[in-house]
């Protein structure tokens, strides 16, 4: 059977069909090939014996400084297509067309240089964008340089992108007053749905770890929840929807965790475990949440316990901040989280509250009165 990705199908007329791309230098433009077999088989090795051609044509008759950086680009995200998860390769893919496509793909590597580039990002510094979506500009930038230095063996060194200082707003946290509001409320009637909020806060799972929870994944003779995968919404390349909902790994190897589960909050998963047809899945039963759908139901729940509307990933950083300030190492924390580097659990979820830092300054006052009185 045809895989996802080969552009091989079969005609109407019998035939199979496989079509691969080339870049024509006159126009600058990709333009479309195509090889018939009898065969599935058949039209795939053809296929295949096409690309390897036009690749070694490509090589031997040209020098690697005129190569087109968007040749080169579409040589790299069919790598990625292949050997990353699909998520990803789509993230790339839309950053490329998005953002450096249309400034960048007709150029020739002999033509790129540090001051086009400098003047491709200046003008392009004044569209507002996250520090997020800055980084990943310049990821996809170099990763592309990166493929046409070791495969065209063009001179041409990484660019810094200067990105503009984004000033971030401070992380939002729930205080005492809005988790002791909304646990009340969640309790007050409890289903699966509310269940969610509460595995949330007192784990800190994701919210795609949590829509793509089994129960499965949760170990009650050993109170372990198991982090297996994940959903999201992604742009797809099919032509026939503009998105669509995945699940897959985690975001990383790290993201693949177990994190203990309190008795309080493994009792309770094993009551809703124990009503009748809890499902495959612990807060939709038959199929995974979509994550839109969850976060504007938490949104009706924060209305309804009186707290003003914040972000789901709230949720996060208040599980990561009443971890702090109850003594948990940042060692641990980082772990639970799913983080590569503790200085990610330092420099993003760590948010000393008002009432700890009062609490450390009188600390410091008790100090100081002992040596006084000395």
């Amino acid at each position: 059977m045809p895989r996802r990705g080969e552009n091989i199908r079969k005609r109407k007329d019998g035939r199979w069909e496989g079509r691969y791309y080339v870049w024509e230098s006159r126009t600058r433009k990709k333009i479309q090939r195509s090889v018939y077999a009898k065969s599935y088989g058949e039209v795939k090795g053809k296929l295949s014996d096409a690309r390897l051609y036009q690749e070694k044509t490509r090589k031997s008759n040209r020098n690697g400084m005129e190569i087109s950086f968007g040749e080169a680009a579409e040589e790299w995200l069919a790598i990625i297509r292949s050997e990353k998860k699909h998520a990803t390769y789509t993230k790339y893919r839309i950053t490329y067309e998005k953002h450096l496509h249309k400034e960048l793909g007709s150029f020739t590597f002999s033509e790129l240089n540090s001051d086009l580039l400098t003047a491709v990002f200046r003008e392009k510094a004044t569209e507002t964008f996250s520090e997020s979506l800055q980084k990943s500009i310049s990821c996809v930038l170099n990763q592309i340089f990166s493929y046409a230095i070791s495969h065209y063996q063009v001179h041409l060194s990484h660019y810094t992108f200067q990105r503009n200082k984004i000033r971030t707003k401070p992380a939002e946290v729930l205080n005492r007053s809005e988790q002791v509001r909304l646990l009340q409320y969640l309790y007050g009637e409890m289903d699966s749905s509310k269940l969610g909020i509460v595995i949330c806060i007192s784990t800190g799972l994701r919210l795609g770890e949590l829509c793509a929870l089994k129960w499965k994944d949760i170990d009650f003779e050993e109170k372990l929840l198991h982090v297996n995968a994940t959903v999201q919404r992604i742009a797809t390349d099919d032509g026939k929807a503009k998105t669509t909902l995945l699940e897959g790994d985690p975001k990383s190897v790290f993201s693949r965790r177990e994190i203990p589960l309190s008795d309080e909050l493994a009792r309770l998963l094993l009551s809703c475990h124990n009503n009748p047809n809890p499902g495959e899945y612990v807060i939709n039963g038959r199929k995974p949440m979509e994550p839109r759908t969850y976060q504007n139901r938490f949104q009706r729940y924060l209305q309804s316990a009186g707290i003003r509307k914040k972000n789901f990933h709230t949720l996060r950083h208040t599980f990561a901040t009443n971890c702090i300030e109850s003594g948990v190492d940042i060692k641990s924390l980082s772990e639970i989280l799913g983080h590569s580097d503790v200085k990610i659990t330092l420099n993003r979820y760590v948010h000393p509250t008002t009432e700890v830092k009062r609490q450390h300054m009188n600390s410091l006052s008790a100090i100081y009165g002992q040596l006084m009185g000395q």
